[in-house]
């Protein structure tokens, strides 16, 4: 038998590359459950594939397309059940959003091992996460390729040797645009990403570099570096995932071609490695690599993530929330591209941030800034 893995989002663009691993992993993995949002058909055309012993579905679904034998766990409550389920050896967390923390929560809570590609769960719940981790004995195996990159670079000193993390971009597509052409980006470019295959929201953030502010705030929490050591460079090629500096000047880099299934299967097999169903990276093939600068005035998510990361508290919430509030206003076209800047910053000024004792403190920054977003536009 094979290890026992939850897929939390598995209709997700994360949940569907983790099953393609799954099913070339010859058996050294078998799905235990799998969860959804609303795409209900293709939670059942996995179930069927797969036949997990456990379903959840955060809306309403039909447990009569199932396989026999299949548990269906329904609403929010259902999904947190499957999350902390005991039988589950790997606990796969893609969920996007905010909407992961209270899974990750109880996975912890049940001393999984979490292969984590969320990364706003840990921004906005650290304190949580950390005091969840020390009660329970659980770890988190980051699957962000940039925040993976970095974990398996520090394996080549101590902790206490670290100079700097490096964190590498692509940019998107418009890296080298002018701010003041941003404000015409049309929603169809900015959801067509030059190197990676990714959900819609995180395509928006990678072009807003949003998604980069969040892993600024994210490696800083998960491998307690202060944000005044973290930089982040342009990467246009997206084959160098991130490099971590020493102190006696050695630079050490993860390079592979960007495929997400790479950290997916690393946060599985971890500590071992086994061969992938990935394509090799042919430096030859590639020719050069480009890095560039990524000025804060130039890119405002990143000045705001550093300011929310000196903050602490509630800051990173609202800097998480007052983005997702404005990138769906931006999806349905109700705002332009540069309004997210200013939506995100507008909320940040008008809150005080306070410490992060509770979910429900982290639920109420996250209510809050929603709402400021809204009271924004809404002038």
């Amino acid at each position: 038998m094979g290890k026992k893995v939850t897929i939390l989002g598995s209709t997700g663009s994360i949940g569907r590359q983790t099953l393609e691993v799954i099913a070339a992993s010859n058996g050294e993995y078998e799905v235990l459950g799998i969860s959804g949002d609303r795409n209900t058909a293709l939670l059942a055309e996995q179930a069927l594939r797969f036949r997990p012993r456990y379903v959840a579905a955060k809306t309403a679904m039909e447990p009569d397309g199932l396989p026999q034998g299949t548990e269906l766990l329904c609403g929010s409550e259902g999904v947190c059940e499957l999350a902390g389920t005991a039988e589950a050896d790997i606990v796969v967390n893609g969920i996007s959003g905010f909407a992961a923390l209270r899974p990750l929560l109880a996975a912890l809570k049940a001393g999984k091992r979490v292969a984590l590609a969320n990364k706003e769960s840990v921004v906005c719940g650290k304190q949580l996460v950390d005091a969840a981790l020390k009660a329970n004995g659980g770890e988190i195996m980051p699957v962000d390729s940039e925040q993976s990159a970095l974990f398996q670079c520090m394996k080549g000193g101590e902790r206490r040797e670290i100079r700097k993390l490096l964190l590498t971009a692509s940019g998107g597509r418009f890296w080298n645009r002018p701010f003041a052409a941003l404000a015409e980006i049309t929603l169809e470019e900015a959801l067509s990403h030059p190197t990676w295959n990714m959900g819609q929201k995180i395509t928006i953030d990678s072009a807003t570099l949003f998604n980069k502010g969040l892993e600024v705030i994210e490696a800083s929490y998960l491998f307690d570096i202060p944000g005044e050591r973290i930089e982040v460079l342009i990467h246009p090629q997206s084959v160098v995932h991130s490099l971590v500096e020493f102190c006696d000047g050695t630079v050490i880099g993860n390079l592979s071609v960007p495929d997400m299934r790479l950290p997916i299967q690393y946060a599985l097999t971890y500590p071992e490695r086994k061969p992938s169903p990935c394509r090799r990276l042919s430096l030859v093939d590639v020719g050069s690599l480009e890095f560039h600068p990524a000025p804060e005035e130039r890119y405002p998510a990143l000045r705001f993530a550093y300011r929310a990361l000196r903050e602490g508290g509630t800051m990173p919430t609202v800097y998480n929330g007052a983005n997702e509030a404005a990138v769906k206003l931006f999806m349905d076209r109700r705002i332009r591209f540069t309004d997210i800047y200013a939506a995100v910053e507008y909320a940040m000024e008008r809150h005080m941030p306070s410490p992060v004792d509770s979910l429900e403190t982290v639920f109420d920054a996250d209510w809050e800034a929603r709402a400021l977003v809204e009271a924004y536009f809404g002038r």
